[in-house]
């Protein structure tokens, strides 16, 4: 398979993030078939609560941590999407993040992996997530990964310690990888139509 640009995108910034070991799990299993991660964790691409889009800034006058997350959305040829469940919805600062972008995600394909401290592995938000990702033109993947009691299946290096999700993973990766190789295969046939 060929090599891909992914964006993994982590959506939390509680103290003691568990779901922090997950994004790590999923990073990690992505490189490990040979694909170019590029991580980003809203703690280390701080954002001010949305006021106006990238793109309605005048050149140059946007913040850096903007600039970077542009080219960052613009090189990737996929984008996954590491979600909490906050009350039956995503986390904040993950929605906040988005918001910022349109053009960027446009003709590329995302991947959900949503968890929870609980049993249903935050479905809920990855069920808005998908709306919301529809939206912004990454439309998801079919399959989503569901983490359930996130806190005790991965170490802080990301290791499975239970082996559930050895199976499930590697079947998730592999519907990413052939819908991010399709979208890229078309992705520059449209833009010279439009």
């Amino acid at each position: 398979m060929n090599e891909l640009k992914i964006a993994v995108v982590y959506g939390s910034v509680r103290e003691n993030r568990s779901g922090i070991k997950a994004a790590t799990y999923i990073v990690n299993e992505l490189k490990k078939r040979g694909h170019h991660i590029m991580f980003i964790d809203p703690l280390e691409y701080p954002l001010p609560l949305l006021e106006k889009r990238y793109k309605e800034f005048e050149k140059g006058k946007a913040l850096h941590v903007l600039d970077k997350l542009h080219t960052i959305f613009l090189e990737s040829d996929a984008i996954v999407l590491v979600s909490a469940e906050y009350n039956h919805s995503i986390p904040p600062a993950l929605s906040n993040m988005l918001d910022y972008f349109v053009e960027e995600f446009h003709y590329k394909p995302s991947a959900i992996v949503s968890y929870s401290s609980g049993n249903f592995g935050g479905v809920r938000a990855a069920v808005q997530l998908r709306e919301m990702v529809a939206e912004l033109g990454m439309p998801s993947i079919p399959k989503v990964l569901s983490i359930a009691k996130v806190q005790e299946v991965f170490d802080n290096d990301g290791n499975d310690l239970t082996k559930i999700y050895e199976d499930r993973t590697q079947k998730f990766i592999e519907e990413l990888e052939w819908y991010a190789h399709a979208f890229k295969n078309h992705r520059g046939t449209h833009e010279k139509s439009v």
